[in-house]
């Protein structure tokens, strides 16, 4: 794979196909001329206000073209970009954001204002792109191994953390097999996750240096779903569309957390379904599978090309095929660590003992088990684990048992306290009744909720995952249903 900055291959697919859409939101389209140009200019001005290569800029914007020529104008200046969905980012956050990646600029867009902290320069990408004056375009020395994209993961104090991301970690997923999708020039692929959330840089990215069309969703997701060819979802999302509406999708890929294994049949009957699995530190997904409706189970599939999984013990020794244990990722997929948390690098990153030469690999907390013919069969998260009346339960074990009722689309189980599970079903329409009695017929006693409360839908964060924040609020009785 050549090992290259991701903005120069977007530029030579510029190169070759000018006359090309490469982004369309809403009615409005760019062509690979002219997000090139675009994006030229507005590196030039980040060039202009000091921006040098290995720094990072923040993207505070939402969804539309200006987010996208923001982005490619970030690594056009040599730098990384740190993305926030302008509508919900908080004073606070912005300010820890900008304190960690000491971030000196902040892309933002005049419909979308965000009051910047002193000491710190705003440029309107609007205005930016609206001047017809004359600029120099940027040359810039960059590698492979500077970083790309900064991400901000939720922190178990609360308080996110900064994953740097580097252009080689994310090429080696996106102009790889099959974590290239199948895109090609004439693709279209659509964007509908926010930008803040890693799987939007595999919409965009991953579109983009393959030449192919990014279809940009407004408010409705199903009102783009029918038109493209290539999806990228959380399951949750995904279990909001019809695949019967969706005639145009030839490629489905999920991830972000556990696919019920009817969502997969349903969708593998039509397209070519992937199940993907990896935090955002091993860059995007690690390992993934396409999936076929006859397949004896759903599996996470293999490493991705150029990356390794280990399956150890508390001991960090490797576990026998079928034995569960905690998924480790080694190889290209190893992002650069936490920004400015060498705690917690320490804790979460090692040196890899098995490919050596100064690799590492990381701990990813999902708990896997190879499966006899060498796949990777998911088994929920260390944090997923709870006790329950002194018993271990595995709270993605008794969701999985709900989502097997015909009729359900997701599931989410609970810990109220030490002694109670409760579970979460949609749509309305599940009969809690039959729910708990499956759940009685295949797991243990202590696995069986108190309750199982049938919605219409399970809310979302805006990442496009099960919000279990806010059903625990619900159980409490704290929260309204939606």
């Amino acid at each position: 794979m050549p090992r290259e900055p991701l903005h120069e291959v977007i530029s030579r697919q510029a190169a070759a196909t000018p006359a090309a859409i490469a982004v369309e939101h809403r009615g409005q389209r760019l062509t690979y001329a002219e997000l090139d140009h675009q994006a030229d200019r507005l590196a030039a001005r980040l060039i202009e206000q000091g921006v040098r290569p290995g720094e990072h800029v923040a993207l505070v914007v939402h969804r539309g073209i200006p987010m996208v020529v923001g982005i490619l104008a970030t690594l056009k200046a040599g730098a990384a970009y740190v993305p926030q969905d302008a509508r919900i980012l908080r004073p606070a956050t912005l300010r820890h954001i900008l304190a960690t990646t000491r971030a000196r600029v902040v892309l933002t867009q005049s419909d979308e204002p965000v009051t910047v902290p002193s000491g710190h320069t705003a440029i309107d990408i609007d205005a930016v792109l609206a001047e017809q004056t004359e600029f120099t375009t940027p040359q810039v020395d960059l590698t492979p191994d500077n970083g790309c994209y900064v991400l901000f993961t939720s922190g178990t104090t609360g308080t996110p953390n900064g994953v740097v991301v580097t252009h080689a970690n994310v090429a080696n997923l996106l102009r790889t097999e099959p974590g290239d999708l199948g895109i090609r020039p004439g693709t279209v692929v659509g964007q509908i996750l926010n930008i803040a959330f890693d799987l939007a840089a595999w919409e965009i990215l991953g579109c983009l240096v393959h030449g192919g069309t990014l279809l940009i969703r407004g408010e409705d997701i199903r009102e783009i779903a029918h038109r493209v060819h290539v999806l990228i979802a959380t399951p949750t999302i995904l279990a909001t569309l019809d695949p019967a509406r969706c005639p145009q999708v030839r490629t489905v890929a999920v991830a972000g957390e556990p696919c019920p294994r009817p969502l997969a049949d349903r969708w593998a009957r039509i397209c070519a379904f992937y199940n993907g699995c990896g935090p955002t530190e091993v860059t995007i997904v690690n390992t993934m599978r396409r999936h076929h409706p006859d397949a004896e189970r759903l599996t996470i599939g293999t490493p991705t090309p150029n990356n390794t999984v280990y399956v150890l013990d508390e001991s960090h020794r490797p576990c026998p095929i079928g034995a569960v244990g905690e998924m480790w990722a080694g190889g290209d997929c190893v992002s650069a660590g936490y920004l400015a948390n060498p705690g917690l690098n320490a804790e979460r990153y090692a040196a890899d003992p098995f490919l050596g030469e100064g690799r590492m690999m990381f701990r990813t907390r999902d708990l896997v088990r190879w499966t006899p013919d060498g796949e990777l069969e998911h088994l929920g998260r260390t944090d997923d684990q709870v006790k329950i009346r002194g018993f271990r339960v595995e709270l993605d074990s008794v969701s999985a048992v709900l989502e097997n009722l015909p009729g359900c689309t997701r599931a989410a189980t609970l810990k109220l306290d030490d002694r109670t599970l409760v579970a979460f079903v949609q749509p309305a329409t599940v009969d809690p009744a039959a729910a708990l009695r499956a759940i009685a017929e295949e797991l243990p006693y202590y696995c069986v909720p108190a309750a199982v409360h049938p919605l219409a839908a399970l809310p979302a964060t805006d990442r496009g995952k099960i919000d279990k924040a806010r059903l625990l609020r619900i159980a409490r009785g704290t929260g309204a249903v939606a």
